[in-house]
């Protein structure tokens, strides 16, 4: 008999640590979906405002201003629509 007690004791101390373990992981990964959940529901900042360009801006402001607007686009801040729009802008002013 003692040696079923021992056992039966082992079995639940076993059973007891691995539901802590469980619940810890648990409450852990929950907390990791909520972080991602309001990081996702952050709000989106708009794309910054293109600097208005002047009717006598000069060939070389027009092409600083064309050069920063494709690295906006190449790090995905302006779409390529908001791309195309601005410089069209860029180019009749």
């Amino acid at each position: 008999m003692p040696g079923l007690l021992r056992g039966v004791a082992r079995t639940a101390a076993v059973a007891g640590t691995a539901t802590a373990v469980s619940n810890r992981v648990s409450r852990r990964q929950a907390g990791r979906w909520a972080q991602q959940d309001v990081q996702q529901a952050a709000p989106v900042q708009p794309p910054p405002a293109s600097p208005s360009v002047s009717s006598s801006a000069s060939t070389e402001d027009k092409i600083a201003l064309l050069k920063d607007l494709g690295d906006l686009k190449a790090q995905g801040v302006l779409t390529e629509a908001e791309f195309e729009d601005q410089k069209r802008q860029i180019l009749s002013g």
